[in-house]
C-alpha cells in the first residue's frame, strides 16, 4: 500500500522542501543575473549581502534551508573578508590568485550543466505536449507573438515574494484581529480564484490578504501548489511579469490524504447541490 503523506496545515510545522527547487549555486547565478554583472568580475560585497537577505527570508518563510546554503554563506564570507587585505603586485612572478577564482569554475560548470539540463526538459516537455500556451488569439489581438515564457525557479519567486512585502509595507495599515489561515485552507482559495480564469497574475493572488502572516501563508501555499503539480508558474522574460497557471494535474503528482484538488473538488459539488436545493423550494 502506498503511503500517504498527511497535509500539514500548522506554520511551524510545515517547511518546504528546499531539494525539490535549487541549490545555492543557482541562487547565486540568479543574484548575478538578476544585478546584471559579469560572472568573472563579482561584485563580492554585494552579491553576499544579497545571498544572506535571501537566507534571512528562506528561514523567516520556515523553508528548509540544506547545510550547504550555509557553507556558500560561510564561503562568501570568507572571500569578501580575503578581498579586503592588500592584494599581492600583479606583475611579481608568481601573484596570488583571485579569491573569487575557485566560486567562478564552481559557478561557470554549474552553469553548463543546468543548460545542458533546461534543454533535455524543454525537448522532453515538446514531445509530451504537456504544456501549451494559447499564443495564436493573443497575436491576433496584439498584432505580433508575444514574449515567450519560461517556468520560474524558486529565487524568482521569492525576489517576487519579496516585492510583494515590500509594497505591503507601504500600505496604510489596518489594525485586523490576528488570523492564521491553514495553508490547506489557502490553498483551496486561490484553486477557486485560478479556477475563474485561464491564468492569474502573481501579485494578484495576494490582493485579498492584509497581514504578513497572511501573505506568507499564500506564497507558502503557491510552493505547495507546484510540488503537488495544481500550478505552473511562468514569466515574461528574465525580470518580466510572473502569470501563475492552473495546470491538468499529472498522474505521477504527489497526493497527500488530505489532497487539495479533491477537496476542491468536494467543495464545488456541496456549492451546486446546495444551489439545486435552494432552486427546487423556490
Amino acid at each position: 500500500m502506498e503511503y500517504q503523506q498527511e497535509f500539514e496545515s500548522i506554520l511551524e510545522a510545515y517547511p518546504v522542501r528546499l531539494e525539490k527547487f535549487e541549490g545555492p549555486l543557482d541562487l547565486l547565478l540568479h543574484l548575478i543575473k538578476q544585478h546584471e554583472v559579469d560572472i568573472y568580475d563579482i561584485p563580492i560585497a554585494v552579491i553576499t549581502q544579497q545571498y544572506l537577505e535571501y537566507i534571512d527570508l528562506m528561514q523567516e518563510l520556515n523553508l528548509d534551508v540544506a547545510g550547504e546554503f550555509l557553507v556558500m554563506a560561510a564561503t562568501l564570507i570568507h572571500i569578501k573578508s580575503r578581498m579586503l587585505l592588500p592584494r599581492a603586485d600583479p606583475t611579481q612572478e608568481d601573484p596570488d590568485e583571485d579569491p573569487r577564482e575557485a566560486l567562478i569554475r564552481r559557478l561557470l560548470e554549474h552553469q553548463k550543466f543546468k543548460a545542458a539540463a533546461e534543454l533535455l526538459h524543454e525537448r522532453e516537455t515538446l514531445r509530451s505536449a504537456q504544456w501549451t500556451r494559447p499564443d495564436g488569439p493573443i497575436a491576433e489581438i496584439a498584432g505580433e507573438a508575444p514574449e515567450p515564457e519560461i517556468e520560474v525557479d524558486l529565487f524568482s519567486l521569492i525576489a517576487a515574494f519579496r516585492t510583494v512585502v515590500e509594497r505591503a509595507k507601504q500600505r496604510p495599515k489596518v489594525y485586523l484581529p490576528s488570523e492564521q489561515i491553514p495553508i490547506e485552507d489557502r490553498i483551496e482559495q486561490l484553486m477557486a480564484k485560478l479556477s475563474e480564469t485561464e491564468a492569474c497574475g502573481f501579485e494578484d493572488l495576494f490582493a485579498d490578504v492584509q497581514s504578513r502572516a497572511g501573505i506568507v501563508v499564500t506564497f507558502l501555499a503557491m510552493l505547495e501548489m507546484i510540488r503537488l503539480k495544481l500550478i505552473r508558474v511562468f514569466q515574461s522574460g528574465t525580470m518580466g511579469p510572473i502569470r501563475v497557471y492552473k495546470r491538468a494535474r499529472p498522474a505521477d503528482a504527489p497526493k497527500p490524504l488530505l489532497d487539495p484538488e479533491q477537496r476542491h473538488a468536494s467543495e464545488v459539488a456541496m456549492q451546486e447541490a446546495s444551489a439545486d436545493e435552494v432552486g427546487k423550494t423556490e
